[in-house]
């Protein structure tokens, strides 16, 4: 069974926030306004952080949904609206969600976000593929997982295996740089676990535990 996990070279990363502007066109991630995101209510399943403010190393930090192996906010939640997945999938059933946000507390990461009001869409069009989301309930990346549902069902039509490479989430798909990489690490030939042993790589909030399936590879110093 697949092992989906992401590697991210931050080597690599420009900090064009493509990727950030593909996540909300392709799941339907809603423009909470101004005066809302003044309020600290900004959704952003893919964030781009500044490591010179002190989030980590210096420079952008692309920061999805860090797929946890042990994720706090599946443990907390009293309804089963978060999960993981069989294949290390970390779901959030928005029609199970009662709003409580003992998920958004449990995630040391910062990576859920919660409707505070019904948000009108980023884009003019939405993504008919992905639920628009109701106020009330708590959103994330999803790794695009409609996407994978997509593949299997196009392989099953075509009465064959799905490759691990037909399922491909927007953010990578949209990276000019070629900064994100993403797929099955459990193939131990597979790229994305082959750079998740690279020397350079690690992953935030390691010493917690959590298991996190989104690594990163470390800037390479150069020297004039």
């Amino acid at each position: 069974m697949p092992l989906w996990g992401m590697v991210i070279d931050l080597d690599r990363c420009t900090g064009c926030q493509a990727c950030a502007f593909a996540c909300m066109a392709e799941n339907n991630v809603p423009a909470v306004g101004p005066a809302e995101a003044a309020q600290g209510r900004r959704i952003a399943w893919m964030q781009i952080l500044d490591g010179s403010s002190g989030h980590g190393p210096d420079g952008f930090i692309p920061r999805p949904c860090f797929h946890c192996d042990d994720a706090p906010c599946t443990h907390v939640c009293p309804v089963d609206a978060t999960n993981r997945t069989p294949e290390g999938l970390i779901a959030q059933v928005y029609t199970r969600c009662i709003g409580c946000r003992y998920c958004m507390v449990a995630c040391p990461f910062d990576a859920k976000f919660f409707n505070w009001r019904r948000y009108r869409m980023a884009t003019l069009e939405p993504n008919p593929d992905v639920s628009i989301r109701p106020k009330g309930v708590v959103e994330k990346c999803t790794f695009c997982h409609h996407r994978l549902q997509r593949a299997r069902e196009r392989a099953r039509t075509e009465r064959r295996e799905m490759a691990a490479d037909e399922y491909r989430p927007a953010c990578m798909e949209t990276c000019p740089t070629g900064a994100i990489v993403f797929g099955d690490l459990s193939d131990a030939r597979s790229e994305v676990a082959r750079l998740a042993h690279d020397p350079r790589a690690f992953r935030f909030g390691e010493e917690l535990g959590t298991e996190p399936k989104v690594t990163y590879l470390s800037r390479v110093r150069r020297h004039a």
